[in-house]
């Protein structure tokens, strides 16, 4: 381990500016503190610093003397250059925010870079987001990385927020302005690997075993991931405790509302499956000890796994021998939702998978359910609209479609959630070179009606569908032959408060009698067959029916690939 330790302070005189360029002590005064090594190995050196003062740590191991920057600095000049002295005296002005209910939740996930160039940009854009009516938005990655472009999963400095997006003090801009707008933020932090590239945490006092990468990783054949072989040691306590600490300073000094872990299943398993081959025990124990830790200390904070296995052992409660995260994210709603919209004939739609998917027969409720995200529209695919119709995604079939599954999402079990773009119809497959094509946005009015109507439903800004959220579900498949679905969504409120979602998988217009709760009037509060969405649509949709005399059910002619919610009439 190291032999000595110095903190090297650089002052900017006659040197470059915080920021630019990559070298290390170059340029201006430099002065050497020497540290103390303290128990368990642990050095520390108490200094008086201005704000701004650039340093690196000075480690000298044996004949050799390496300098790294400081493995918790909030700031660095870049991933390759010195630690940045910052001090916490931000002004929040968020003490009366207040997320809405985890029932109401409907996310946005979105990338910095691609969104507005930077995160005070995203301040900019924010009224965009409040417009469509999510309450939360999902950062991807935000710690700084190799680089000034990157999705963000290549986390160099986990505890440093990235320099090209504008450093802590614009993430916490960030974060105080969609508060004060009614919007919860969600981090996406990555522990299942660090790097790989540009890591001062790889052999980080000289000191490694077996070609490995020194105290902060495994220095065998768990260190092996698909992006590198940096797999954290979760059995070492000063590693557990440096990822425990960086999960709480997000949430603590950042006033993040939840995280969201990247690949838990590869922090759980070297081989990033379900089954005894290759668990990682100490892997299993570090997410329980995080979530507990975070629950104890933070108790609104909700955190997400992205596992994609279907094992509720994610979101049941540690003390039975579970995880202890509050949601996980649907691998089972994601990929057989858009088979079912993005298959060319009728009968490939695989209903009774779709059935499943919408109970979350595998997962249970506590999940998010998607049909787009940073991965689904990456790396060879991309957004539904252009899977569906590659040669026009704004076609009829191709914008009736997608609009099928946001209605899905907003209508199932789980907690919906939309990517950057998405609700206009965006077609691009994500880059991380390549900006969102805003222009879109304006051009393509009726499908940001189409989703905000729906957001606005399930979240309950519009409060006539409060069943949407309800905790309870029963599906029923008109008859095996027809490709028609309904949904009753209710909670709190019981059936008289349901909501009933008619899902129309088939390209023929359907006259069918489906079953309600309810006798009486029921209101239609949504048609996607009308053509303030696409002017494929229709002017007059029916906006009441009544069920028959004495019968619980309800006439009702559905459009190809039409949605309709319908809600028990306030005159019943």
């Amino acid at each position: 381990m190291a032999d000595d330790v110095h903190l090297v302070e650089f002052d900017n005189l006659g040197g470059r500016e915080a920021g630019n360029g990559d070298a290390r002590g170059t340029g201006g005064e430099s002065h050497a503190l020497a540290m103390q090594r303290g128990e368990q190995g642990v050095w520390t050196v108490e200094a008086e610093l201005p704000v701004g003062t650039e340093y690196v740590f000075r480690i000298r191991h044996r004949e050799e003397t390496f300098e790294r920057i400081d493995p918790k600095a909030r700031a660095a000049t870049s991933s390759i250059g010195r630690s940045v002295m910052t001090q916490d005296s931000f002004e929040w002005t968020d003490s009366a925010f207040s997320a809405a209910p985890l029932s109401d939740w409907v996310i946005y996930e979105l990338h910095p870079g691609t969104f507005a160039g930077s995160l005070d940009g995203l301040v900019d854009k924010l009224d965009f987001i409040v417009d469509i009516g999510v309450n939360v938005i999902e950062l991807m990655p935000v710690a700084e990385f190799a680089g000034d472009q990157s999705w963000g999963y290549n986390p160099a400095l986990p505890f440093a927020v990235e320099s090209s997006l504008g450093g802590p003090d614009a993430l916490k801009r960030f974060v105080n302005a969609a508060h004060a707008r009614g919007i919860a933020v969600v981090l996406d932090v990555v522990y299942n690997h660090f790097g790989p590239s540009d890591l001062d945490l790889w052999r980080f006092d000289g000191w490694s075993e077996n070609e490995g990468g020194g105290v902060y990783f495994f220095n065998d054949w768990k260190a092996k991931t698909p992006w590198g072989d940096t797999r954290p040691d979760y059995g070492r306590n000063e590693v557990r405790q440096f990822i425990v600490d960086n999960a709480l300073m997000w949430i603590e000094e950042f006033h993040f509302d939840g995280l969201r872990l990247d690949s838990t299943v590869n922090i759980r398993n070297a081989h990033g499956e379900t089954g005894p081959n290759g668990d990682l025990p100490e892997g299993f124990s570090l997410l329980a000890t995080l979530t507990d830790t975070i629950r104890a200390s933070n108790p609104s904070a909700i955190l997400i796994a992205e596992d994609l296995q279907r094992d509720r052992r994610l979101t049941a409660s540690t003390s039975d021998n579970g995880l202890g995260f509050h949601l996980q994210w649907s691998g089972q709603f994601v990929h057989t939702v858009r088979s079912a919209l993005e298959a060319i004939e009728d009968g490939e739609r695989d209903v009774e998978a779709l059935m499943g998917a919408i109970e979350g027969t595998h997962e249970g409720a506590n999940r998010v359910v998607y049909t787009e995200s940073h991965d689904e529209v990456a790396n060879g695919r991309t957004r539904v609209p252009a899977e569906i119709d590659p040669g026009d995604p704004q076609s009829m079939w191709a914008i009736r479609r997608s609009g099928l599954g946001a209605a899905l999402m907003m209508s199932s079990v789980g907690v919906p959630m939309l990517f950057q773009g998405q609700e206009w119809g965006e077609e691009d497959w994500f880059d991380d070179a390549r900006d969102l094509k805003w222009e879109r946005r304006s051009s393509r009015p009726g499908v940001v009606a189409l989703w905000r109507d729906l957001i606005n439903l399930r979240t309950g800004a519009d409060p006539r569908a409060r069943g949407l959220s309800g905790d309870r579900i029963a599906l029923h498949r008109n008859d095996t032959n027809r490709l028609m679905l309904t949904l009753w969504r209710w909670g709190l409120g019981g059936e008289a408060a349901s909501a009933v979602t008619v899902i129309n998988l088939s390209s023929a217009q359907e006259e069918v009698q489906i079953p309600v709760p309810v006798l009486g009037q029921w209101d239609v509060v949504f048609a996607s067959d009308w053509s303030g969405y696409h002017e494929s649509g229709s002017d007059v949709v029916p906006s009441s029916l009544w069920t028959a005399e004495g019968e619980a059910a309800l006439k009702i002619v559905v459009p190809s690939y039409g949605a309709i919610i319908l809600v028990p009439s306030c005159e019943n």
